[in-house]
């Protein structure tokens, strides 16, 4: 195995993302749900307005909000309203990658490979935590889980989280009041994201963590989160870390990883967005005129980096407004149904690695 610091663009070859199929009823309730949300756009003299309304318009934003409400309209309604009022106030596409680059350099939060159903997997190593808490730790959570997005393939609109407590201590393991504003984040926020959450090398020391939290985990979350189940049958051999058995040997290099992910989402060192290279092309190539009797051929990207080529044109910054409020928690969960159980199930797990 040669070692690479490359960053998957794509899943591995033959996953093929499952969409998901709707009823009439459904979709008449997904399309309902999407023009209320356009009903509370912000006026277009707002700099915010082409963000909000571009995530409204994501093809799966009401129906995840319409599954996690069990579609129940009114509660999506509900739902929808509180993310785009916290969306607002934090901006969580426009956060700054120079702000929080510093939380990314000991490696503790990677977006790297894909699983057999084409989730982007975050693996979160609670060991190697290298600041103190504040409120730039959440937002490095929360800019991770926009590029995940940034890399989720057509028809898939979850990730997996993995997260790893190898060499962990009490010093390094979050504090049970961050532990509590991830969860309120993922489950109020980034609704249906979760596809699944593995929990790896969890020391019995740190039990008690997890007892902690478990009162405020959606039940539908907690399914989703499993001990120690074979990751060979969720993640390709070749999308595997090899300190987890797989045969992917990477070797992390801060400066090339972030360098490769902020080019792949398009983002500027300030948080500002510019449409990628890969997306312009694969825009051109499906405007593009196709020979009658050719065979459409993947428009997937093809962004393996070279660790000694990581430079890319920038669009022009263009400078938002951040939030100054300190993030808050507040309320509610989330849910889906129908998820695949994989793996030892153990009660009371949480996601956390902020």
């Amino acid at each position: 195995m040669t070692k690479t610091s490359a960053v998957f663009p794509q899943p591995a070859a033959g996953v093929r993302p499952t969409p998901r199929v709707y009823t009439e009823e459904q979709k008449t309730m997904i399309e309902e749900l999407r023009q209320y949300a356009l009903s509370l756009l912000l006026p277009e003299t707002d700099p915010y307005h082409p963000n909000e309304r571009r995530w409204i318009e994501e093809p799966e934003c009401p129906a995840r909000y319409m599954r996690a409400a069990k579609w129940k309209l009114e509660d999506g309604k509900r739902r929808i309203k509180g993310t785009i009022e916290w969306r607002r106030e934090y901006k969580p596409d426009l956060i700054s990658a120079e702000h929080v680059k510093i939380e990314n350099d000991s490696g503790k939060i990677l977006l790297n490979g894909f699983d057999y159903d084409g989730r982007p997997i975050i693996t979160m190593r609670v060991g190697r935590q290298n600041t103190q808490p504040s409120e730039r730790q959440i937002l490095h959570l929360i800019f991770c889980l926009e590029r995940a997005i940034d890399y989720m393939p057509e028809g898939q609109d979850s990730m997996l989280i993995l997260v790893d407590y190898k060499s962990a201590t009490l010093k390094s393991n979050p504090s049970i009041s961050t532990a509590l504003k991830v969860l309120h984040i993922l489950q109020d926020h980034y609704v249906e994201r979760l596809g699944r959450a593995i929990v790896t090398n969890l020391p019995m020391l740190l039990n008690f963590f997890f007892k902690g939290i478990g009162p405020f985990l959606d039940p539908v979350t907690r399914e989703k989160m499993k001990f120690n189940p074979n990751l060979h049958e969720l993640i390709p051999d070749e999308h595997l870390e090899v300190e987890f058995g797989g045969k992917f040997d990477y070797e992390f290099n801060p400066d090339s990883y972030w360098e490769q992910i902020c080019r792949h989402s398009g983002v500027n060192a300030d948080g500002s967005r510019y449409e990628p290279e890969w997306k312009r092309a694969q825009k051109e190539q499906e405007e593009s005129p196709k020979p009658v009797d050719s065979e459409t051929s993947s428009t997937a990207p093809d962004l393996v980096a070279d660790d000694d080529d990581v430079e890319s044109s920038r669009a022009p910054s263009v400078q938002l407004p951040r939030a100054s409020k300190p993030l808050s928690v507040k309320g509610g969960s989330s849910g889906k149904d129908g998820v695949e159980v994989i793996g030892e199930e153990e009660p009371n797990v949480l996601v956390a690695g902020a």
